[in-house]
């Protein structure tokens, strides 16, 4: 599996949703502008209402266009058993049950699930609690997080 096209796919999906939250920033903000939405008193709170979902969406749209800078700059390395698991690393996680889990992990902002050569990839930073569990680890490591009351345990199958 190509990391490159991994990282390829995060900004193709980070560009789509930027796209979306752009327009939804416009529509709200012709929403909170339109005349027929000036307040006629202070129920009327639709503009106001709108204004605020404006801001929220361009807030949003701003945080993308970060993750996509942030995404367009990182150069995955090669693994390197020495340093175990670290940033750019596309991992293969096994629990109890023998059930495999990928995962790529990258900057901040590109949380989201991929398909890849047919197989599901969960891209995720190296600060979300499952990245952390497993940056340092090596192949044939365990891996354990708390999930609420749950303790889950993992197997690190194999590093790329």
């Amino acid at each position: 599996m190509d990391k490159s096209l991994l990282q390829q796919q995060v900004l193709e999906r980070l560009a789509e949703d930027l796209l979306q939250v752009e327009q939804a920033a416009r529509a709200a903000h012709e929403t909170a502008t339109h005349e027929e939405n000036i307040a006629e008193n202070k129920y009327d709170t639709l503009g106001l209402e709108a204004a605020y979902l404006a801001t929220g969406q361009a807030r949003r749209a701003e945080s993308i266009r970060q993750a996509m800078a942030n995404w367009r700059q990182f150069r995955p390395s090669p693994y390197d058993a020495s340093k175990g698991i670290q940033l750019g690393a596309l991992v293969c996680l096994v629990d109890a049950d023998d059930r495999q889990q990928l995962l790529f992990l990258g900057p901040d902002g590109g949380s989201m699930k991929l398909v890849n050569d047919a197989q599901l990839v969960q891209v995720i930073s190296s600060d979300a609690p499952l990245g952390r569990a497993v940056m340092g680890k090596c192949e044939g490591d365990e891996v354990s997080m708390q999930v609420a009351a749950i303790r889950q345990q993992f197997e690190v199958l194999w590093v790329r």
